[in-house]
């Protein structure tokens, strides 16, 4: 049965020896072509012993012809494997010139991956009979596909002035239109100024150690986003969807958490809070609360979600508690947070969406009382080389260091955002004030020492209500207030999770 499957194989005798042929008589096609090609894509056995002697002809920069090929197959033990000299000979007399060897390649190549989707959907049929988890099943066959396809992925190279009119028409729109080509917004005036946005297919790090306030800031940034009218999904690794939503709704209400969570709101706090939850409500974000998940799982995830909802920025808290699927024998922590952190840039750069994901610091920003600095992520320095961005969160006021005479007391509540790698850009520091209360942070004003709250709002925000904090509040009746209670805070009308097909559960 199996020698009937595989001689029912897609694949062409006739494409692979013109091809051959092609590549033994033109000199001039066979770097070209030998770069589109490996041995997998020839069906016949002998087809691969041949073309592997190309290809290390070539890679010795010397040129293939008969003489060369049959002393690199000698040599290699393969020339009566491969046909003999005289089977070599013929594949040269099987057509008059090298001219249509682009049709040949295309046969060849069109072949092969159908022959790699059989081979994949056979594996697939494999795992589902004797799988225990449909879900894992699921990420297995997806990732299956993904990989064949990126074998069809073969870019080319440009000749630099066939790129140079689309850069100048860029540069001329932006000249138009400063904020035509800027990436999303992130509410941040500085941070964006710095940045010019996020931008898709980048990969930005945001570390700090614990307590600094990581997670608030990366909501923050996805509350501004979303509120722009734009899709966002956080996987979240370490809170609960209730507890990012409850974060979430008194952040942008500007209501103390301690306060709600006690139950202690009055009237106008729940007016804000009904009135955060509504815009909310209306946004696109979604969220995954898997306590174990993987790169390959978020990305399969994802592609679901850009395909039916949009897609436009993801957040990941945090990587030192992903799961990877790399499963070498004595493979370390480290080396499984290099696999992490090499998956989210490939995550990035397919769906080509910015990536935020969070990581912790080693203890010696706290052990030496400074600034973090690249050297300290945590686990892996691969994280620095992957990362098209990395930013830390520093609270001078919360290191607790031993200060000289003279020396400026840090202002409370006032955090460094150190952006320590900009791969397209400049680095700085940028002051934020944090607002604790209400887990926000804000922009910070240094030439008046004070939160600059009016700056703070996203720009591009689609029906735009006033500010919650500062608008005068109406008088309301008792039905417009939502019943005083920590169920109805902690579970706000409207808030759901996403559908099953996406993220599950």
């Amino acid at each position: 049965m199996a020698s009937k499957v595989k001689s029912e194989m897609p694949h062409s005798l006739e494409a692979e020896q013109a091809l051959l042929g092609c590549i033994i008589l033109d000199p001039k096609i066979q770097v070209e072509v030998a770069g589109f090609l490996h041995e997998d894509d020839f069906f016949v056995s002998s087809h691969k012993l041949i073309f592997t002697a190309i290809a290390d002809i070539i890679n010795e920069n010397r040129t293939v012809d008969i003489i060369t090929l049959t002393d690199m197959l000698e040599k290699q033990g393969n020339l009566k494997n491969a046909g003999d000299v005289s089977y070599i000979t013929g594949l040269t007399d099987i057509l008059p010139s090298s001219a249509n060897y682009a049709t040949y390649l295309s046969m060849v190549k069109r072949d092969s991956m159908l022959r790699r989707l059989i081979g994949g959907a056979t594996g697939i049929i494999s795992e589902c009979l004797s799988s225990q988890n449909e879900r894992n099943s699921l990420a297995i066959a997806e990732k299956t596909v993904y990989d064949i396809a990126n074998t069809a992925d073969t870019s080319e190279v440009y000749k630099i002035g066939s790129v140079i009119p689309e850069v100048m028409t860029t540069l001329d729109e932006l000249s138009k239109n400063a904020a035509k080509f800027s990436g999303l917004k992130t509410g941040y005036r500085r941070l964006d100024y710095l940045l010019n946005g996020f931008h898709g297919s980048d990969l930005m790090i945001l570390a700090a150690r614990p307590a600094m306030g990581k997670t608030s800031l990366a909501m923050n940034l996805v509350e501004n986003i979303a509120l722009s009218g734009k899709s966002c999904a956080v996987f979240s690794l370490e809170m609960s969807k209730e507890q990012l939503v409850q974060r979430m709704l008194c952040s942008l209400a500007n209501v103390s958490m301690s306060t709600a969570l006690q139950g202690q709101m009055q009237r106008a706090e729940w007016l804000k809070i009904y009135r955060a939850k509504e815009m909310l409500s209306n946004t696109r974000i979604f969220i995954d609360e898997s306590s174990i998940i993987t790169p390959e799982e978020i990305l399969s995830k994802c592609r679901r979600l850009k395909r039916k909802y949009g897609l436009d920025f993801i957040m990941i808290d945090y990587i030192q508690l992903m799961d990877s699927r790399s499963r070498i024998k004595d493979e370390n922590r480290q080396q499984q947070v290099s696999d992490i952190s090499r998956n989210l840039k490939i995550l990035a750069k397919e769906l080509n969406v910015p990536v935020l994901a969070l990581s912790q610091l080693s203890r010696a920003v706290e052990s030496e009382k400074r600034r973090p600095q690249l050297s300290d992520l945590r686990e892996s320095g691969a994280i620095e080389q992957d990362a098209d961005i990395v930013m830390f969160i520093h609270r001078p006021d919360m290191i607790g260091k031993e200060r000289k005479i003279g020396e400026e007391t840090p202002q409370p509540n006032v955090a460094e955002l150190i952006v320590a790698k900009h791969r397209n850009g400049a680095t700085d520091t940028i002051k934020l004030f944090f607002k604790k209360e209400c887990t926000r942070f804000v922009n910070f004003n240094e030439d008046t020492g004070e939160p600059d709250e009016k700056a703070e709002e996203p720009s591009g925000v689609k029906n735009a209500k006033p500010s919650i904090e500062k608008e005068e509040l109406p008088p309301v009746s008792d039905n417009d207030v939502p019943p005083e209670s920590a169920d109805a805070f902690t579970a706000p009308a409207g808030v759901k999770s996403v559908d099953d097909e996406i993220f599950g559960g």
